[in-house]
C-alpha cells in the first residue's frame, strides 16, 4: 500500500474530524430535477461506446444554457469547475470522453472513474478501444480518481462472468493514468455493491457483491469522491491527503490505496 501525500501541522484530533466528516450526510439536500433527455442505454453486454460517448458530450453542451433554466433562483452554476464521473462501463465512457473521442465546449477539471470496465476481457475491448497497456499512456491533462472492487474481478457463480474483469478493470485504468492520479480499492465489495438499494435486480443479481454491509460501502465511495473534488476543484486538501496517510479511518476497508503527484 502507498500513500505519498502527507499532512502537516494538523493534530490527530483535527485530522479525524476533518476526515470523518467527508463520510457523514452533508448540510445540503438534494432534489431530483427532471429535464427531457433520451434514455442512455444499459445494456449488460454492450458491443460498442460511441453513442453514450456522444450524448454525454451532449449532456456537457447543455450545461450552460440548459442547467441554469432548471436551478432554484438564485443558484448559478459554476462551470469553470467540472468534474466527469461514469461507473462500470459509464467509467469508460467518461474515459473515452476525457480522451476526446467525442467534442464538447466546455473544460473539465477532474475525473472520477468508479470500477471502470472496458470490456470483457483484454482481446475483447468496447470500441474505442482507450486501453494500449502502456503505463502512463492515457493523454488526459487533469487529476483523476480511479475507485475499484476487491470482489468485482471475481464471478457471482458458473453462469456469470466477472463483473469488472482482470486487464479490462480499474487496476489498468489507473496503470494508465498520468500524474497527479488516485486509485483507491474498497477490498471487501462488488461491482455493484455501491449502488442504490432500490437498483435493478436483473443488473445486481449477476455480479458478486460483498457480505458487509452495503451503507458502508456507499459511504465510503460518496466520501472519497467529496474529498478528491474538495482538493481538486475546491483546493481543500485536508480530507483527501488524511484518507490517503492513514485509510482506516474509512468505512470500509481500503486496500490498496495509491497517489501518484509526478
Amino acid at each position: 500500500m502507498a500513500a505519498s501525500a502527507e499532512i502537516v501541522n494538523k493534530s490527530s484530533a483535527e485530522v479525524l474530524e476533518v476526515v470523518t466528516s467527508v463520510f457523514q450526510p452533508g448540510n445540503l439536500a438534494v432534489e431530483e430535477i427532471q429535464v427531457d433527455a433520451k434514455k442512455f442505454n444499459n445494456c449488460i453486454i454492450p458491443l460498442g461506446d460511441a453513442n453514450d460517448i456522444a450524448a454525454a458530450a451532449k449532456v456537457a453542451d447543455w450545461l450552460p444554457d440548459g442547467l441554469p433554466s432548471v436551478l432554484p433562483e438564485g443558484v448559478q452554476p459554476e462551470l469553470s469547475k467540472l468534474a466527469l464521473a461514469g461507473h462500470s462501463r459509464g467509467g469508460h465512457t467518461a474515459f473515452s470522453l476525457a480522451l476526446g473521442h467525442a467534442k464538447t465546449h466546455l473544460t473539465f477539471s477532474a475525473l472520477v472513474g468508479l470500477d471502470p470496465v472496458a470490456g470483457k476481457g483484454k482481446s475483447s475491448q468496447l470500441k474505442p478501444k482507450i486501453l494500449t497497456y502502456e503505463p502512463s499512456s492515457f493523454d488526459i491533462a487533469m487529476p483523476v480518481l480511479v475507485i475499484g472492487t476487491g470482489l468485482g474481478e471475481e464471478k457471482k457463480n458458473i453462469f456469470f462472468p466477472p463483473c469488472a474483469p482482470n486487464d479490462v478493470n480499474h487496476a489498468e485504468f489507473y496503470r494508465e493514468c498520468r500524474p497527479p492520479c488516485s486509485y483507491i480499492v474498497t477490498k471487501d465489495y462488488g461491482h455493484l455493491d455501491m449502488l442504490d438499494y432500490n437498483a435493478s435486480k436483473l443488473m445486481t443479481c449477476v455480479c458478486k457483491d460483498g457480505s458487509g454491509c452495503k451503507d458502508k460501502m456507499r459511504w465510503c465511495v460518496s466520501g472519497i469522491m467529496v474529498a478528491f473534488l474538495n482538493a481538486t476543484i475546491g483546493e481543500k486538501h485536508g480530507d483527501l491527503e488524511a484518507i490517503l496517510r492513514d485509510p482506516t479511518v474509512a468505512p470500509a476497508t481500503l486496500d490498496p490505496v495509491e497517489h501518484r503527484l509526478a
